[in-house]
């Protein structure tokens, strides 16, 4: 069993997902092996809210050039959790708008 700090490993905060946020939608990078379920226990023991649903997504790396030599940056998975109505916000979020 993974503890809720191995599943979600940080937030993503861009514009987009900044602007959703009043719609109780939050957006984290997540552990690429875990699951919906995983994911959303993970962030009710974290952030003490409660979770209505859970999306996920896939997100391939980017080319890269560095001189020369190319690569690809790393993939990882993107997990959208939308929170229920009667749930609290979360609080690191609010701060940041």
């Amino acid at each position: 069993m993974k503890i809720a700090q191995d599943i979600v490993i940080s937030p993503v905060i861009t514009e987009k997902t900044m602007g959703t946020a009043d719609q109780r939608k939050y957006t984290f990078k997540v552990a690429k092996d875990a699951n919906k379920v995983e994911i959303a226990k993970a962030v009710e023991t974290l952030f003490d809210v409660k979770v209505e649903k859970v999306n996920t997504a896939n997100v391939r790396g980017q080319k890269r050039r560095m001189g020369r030599n190319e690569g690809y940056t790393a993939s990882w998975k993107k997990a959208t959790v939308t929170l229920t109505e009667d749930s609290k916000k979360i609080e690191f979020f609010e701060s940041m708008m």
